[in-house]
Protein backbone atom coordinates (compact mmCIF):
# COMPACT_ATOMS: atom_id res chain seq x y z
CA UNK A 1 0.00 0.00 0.00
CA UNK A 2 2.82 2.49 0.88
CA UNK A 3 4.17 1.81 -2.53
CA UNK A 4 1.41 2.90 -4.72
CA UNK A 5 0.73 5.51 -2.46
CA UNK A 6 4.49 6.88 -3.03
CA UNK A 7 4.42 6.02 -6.69
CA UNK A 8 0.90 8.03 -7.00
CA UNK A 9 2.02 11.16 -4.89
CA UNK A 10 5.40 11.01 -7.69
CA UNK A 11 3.17 10.89 -10.79
CA UNK A 12 1.75 13.55 -9.29
CA UNK A 13 4.62 15.07 -8.45
CA UNK A 14 5.86 14.54 -12.56
CA UNK A 15 2.55 16.13 -13.99
CA UNK A 16 3.27 19.68 -12.14
CA UNK A 17 6.51 18.98 -12.75
CA UNK A 18 5.79 18.31 -16.57
CA UNK A 19 3.35 21.40 -16.63
CA UNK A 20 5.29 23.91 -14.62
CA UNK A 21 8.60 23.98 -16.92
CA UNK A 22 6.05 24.72 -20.30
CA UNK A 23 7.96 21.96 -22.18
CA UNK A 24 4.50 21.62 -23.95
CA UNK A 25 3.59 21.51 -27.18
CA UNK A 26 5.05 20.95 -30.50
CA UNK A 27 8.15 22.47 -30.78
CA UNK A 28 11.18 20.49 -30.95
CA UNK A 29 14.50 20.50 -28.49
CA UNK A 30 17.91 20.85 -30.38
CA UNK A 31 20.19 19.93 -27.22
CA UNK A 32 22.52 22.39 -25.31
CA UNK A 33 25.11 21.89 -28.33
CA UNK A 34 22.67 23.81 -30.86
CA UNK A 35 22.63 26.61 -28.19
CA UNK A 36 26.07 26.62 -27.91
CA UNK A 37 27.26 27.69 -31.31
CA UNK A 38 25.87 31.05 -30.37
CA UNK A 39 25.50 31.28 -26.35
CA UNK A 40 29.34 30.44 -25.54
CA UNK A 41 31.18 33.78 -26.44
CA UNK A 42 32.92 35.74 -23.74
CA UNK A 43 31.63 38.85 -25.43
CA UNK A 44 28.01 37.80 -25.22
CA UNK A 45 28.12 35.60 -21.52
CA UNK A 46 29.31 32.39 -22.46
CA UNK A 47 26.13 30.72 -21.05
CA UNK A 48 26.72 27.12 -22.29
CA UNK A 49 30.30 26.97 -20.25
CA UNK A 50 28.26 28.45 -17.29
CA UNK A 51 25.48 25.93 -17.62
CA UNK A 52 28.20 23.23 -18.42
CA UNK A 53 29.76 23.84 -14.71
CA UNK A 54 26.49 23.76 -12.73
CA UNK A 55 24.99 21.35 -11.40
CA UNK A 56 22.17 21.55 -13.38
CA UNK A 57 24.57 19.43 -16.22
CA UNK A 58 25.11 16.82 -13.59
CA UNK A 59 21.55 16.50 -13.39
CA UNK A 60 21.44 13.13 -15.06
CA UNK A 61 24.94 11.82 -13.98
CA UNK A 62 24.47 12.22 -10.38
CA UNK A 63 21.51 9.57 -10.48
CA UNK A 64 24.26 7.38 -11.39
CA UNK A 65 25.35 8.00 -7.98
CA UNK A 66 25.03 5.65 -4.78
CA UNK A 67 23.46 8.43 -2.86
CA UNK A 68 20.67 8.39 -6.02
CA UNK A 69 20.20 4.70 -5.62
CA UNK A 70 19.78 5.18 -1.79
CA UNK A 71 17.09 8.19 -2.18
CA UNK A 72 14.89 5.58 -4.80
CA UNK A 73 15.22 2.91 -2.57
CA UNK A 74 13.92 5.02 0.37
CA UNK A 75 10.78 6.06 -1.59
CA UNK A 76 10.46 2.68 -2.75
CA UNK A 77 11.37 2.81 -6.26
CA UNK A 78 13.00 -0.59 -8.15
CA UNK A 79 15.33 -0.01 -10.36
CA UNK A 80 18.07 2.42 -12.08
CA UNK A 81 17.51 6.34 -11.22
CA UNK A 82 18.70 7.18 -14.78
CA UNK A 83 16.03 4.80 -16.00
CA UNK A 84 12.91 5.93 -13.51
CA UNK A 85 10.44 8.54 -14.77
CA UNK A 86 10.14 9.79 -11.37
CA UNK A 87 13.60 10.55 -11.29
CA UNK A 88 14.05 11.34 -14.91
CA UNK A 89 11.51 14.32 -15.01
CA UNK A 90 13.63 16.49 -13.07
CA UNK A 91 17.03 15.44 -14.05
CA UNK A 92 16.83 15.48 -17.87
CA UNK A 93 15.61 17.92 -20.68
CA UNK A 94 12.46 16.78 -22.49
CA UNK A 95 11.74 13.21 -20.54
CA UNK A 96 8.57 11.67 -21.98
CA UNK A 97 8.18 14.21 -24.92
CA UNK A 98 7.10 12.43 -27.74
CA UNK A 99 10.41 11.20 -29.03
CA UNK A 100 10.12 13.19 -32.91
CA UNK A 101 10.61 16.31 -31.34
CA UNK A 102 13.84 15.48 -30.44
CA UNK A 103 16.51 16.53 -32.49
CA UNK A 104 19.73 14.94 -34.31
CA UNK A 105 22.03 16.83 -31.44
CA UNK A 106 19.85 16.38 -28.73
CA UNK A 107 21.30 14.46 -26.00
CA UNK A 108 18.90 13.18 -22.93
CA UNK A 109 22.20 12.18 -20.95
CA UNK A 110 22.91 16.27 -20.89
CA UNK A 111 21.25 16.59 -17.89
CA UNK A 112 19.12 19.61 -16.90
CA UNK A 113 20.03 21.93 -20.17
CA UNK A 114 19.26 25.33 -21.82
CA UNK A 115 15.71 23.50 -22.92
CA UNK A 116 14.83 22.55 -19.65
CA UNK A 117 14.17 26.25 -18.68
CA UNK A 118 13.79 27.85 -22.07
CA UNK A 119 11.52 25.47 -23.42
CA UNK A 120 12.26 23.70 -26.96
CA UNK A 121 14.56 25.83 -29.24
CA UNK A 122 13.66 24.52 -32.57
CA UNK A 123 11.44 27.15 -33.70
CA UNK A 124 13.18 30.25 -31.67
CA UNK A 125 16.88 29.70 -32.40
CA UNK A 126 17.41 31.57 -35.53
CA UNK A 127 19.65 34.63 -34.97
CA UNK A 128 16.92 36.59 -36.14
CA UNK A 129 14.01 35.38 -34.01
CA UNK A 130 16.24 35.52 -30.71
CA UNK A 131 17.22 39.27 -31.92
CA UNK A 132 13.19 39.73 -31.27
CA UNK A 133 12.01 38.37 -27.42
CA UNK A 134 8.43 38.70 -28.53
CA UNK A 135 9.13 36.60 -31.63
CA UNK A 136 11.19 33.80 -29.68
CA UNK A 137 8.66 33.48 -26.87
CA UNK A 138 5.86 33.19 -29.66
CA UNK A 139 8.13 30.49 -31.04
CA UNK A 140 8.36 28.66 -27.56
CA UNK A 141 10.84 30.33 -26.16
CA UNK A 142 10.05 30.20 -22.34
CA UNK A 143 11.43 33.46 -19.34
CA UNK A 144 11.89 31.62 -16.76
CA UNK A 145 10.66 32.19 -13.59
CA UNK A 146 10.56 31.37 -9.83
CA UNK A 147 7.61 28.90 -11.18
CA UNK A 148 9.73 27.28 -13.88
CA UNK A 149 12.34 26.37 -10.94
CA UNK A 150 9.47 25.16 -8.56
CA UNK A 151 8.47 22.93 -11.11
CA UNK A 152 11.16 20.74 -9.57
CA UNK A 153 12.69 22.35 -6.82
CA UNK A 154 9.74 21.79 -4.36
CA UNK A 155 9.19 19.62 -1.26
CA UNK A 156 7.77 16.95 -3.25
CA UNK A 157 11.65 16.20 -4.02
CA UNK A 158 12.81 13.28 -2.30
CA UNK A 159 16.03 15.44 -2.14
CA UNK A 160 14.43 18.43 -1.29
CA UNK A 161 15.91 20.76 1.82
CA UNK A 162 14.86 24.23 0.91
CA UNK A 163 14.98 26.51 -2.19
CA UNK A 164 15.50 30.61 -1.98
CA UNK A 165 15.05 30.92 -5.53
CA UNK A 166 17.08 34.49 -5.21
CA UNK A 167 20.01 32.25 -4.00
CA UNK A 168 19.39 30.00 -6.71
CA UNK A 169 19.08 31.94 -9.34
CA UNK A 170 22.23 33.89 -8.51
CA UNK A 171 24.61 30.40 -9.00
CA UNK A 172 23.38 29.78 -12.27
CA UNK A 173 23.02 33.45 -13.65
CA UNK A 174 23.98 33.72 -17.04
CA UNK A 175 23.51 37.02 -18.93
CA UNK A 176 24.01 38.41 -21.88
CA UNK A 177 26.44 41.72 -21.32
CA UNK A 178 25.37 43.08 -24.81
CA UNK A 179 21.40 43.47 -23.42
Amino acid sequence: MRKIAVTLSLIAFALVAFASTGIAGDHGFVGADTCKMCHNKDATGAQYTKWLESAHAQAFEVLGTEDAKAAADKLGLEGNPQELGECLQCHQTAYGVDAALLGKKFDPQQGVSCESCHGPGADYKKKSVMEDQEAAVAAGMIIPTEETCLGCHNDKSPTFVSFDYEAALAKIAHPNPEK
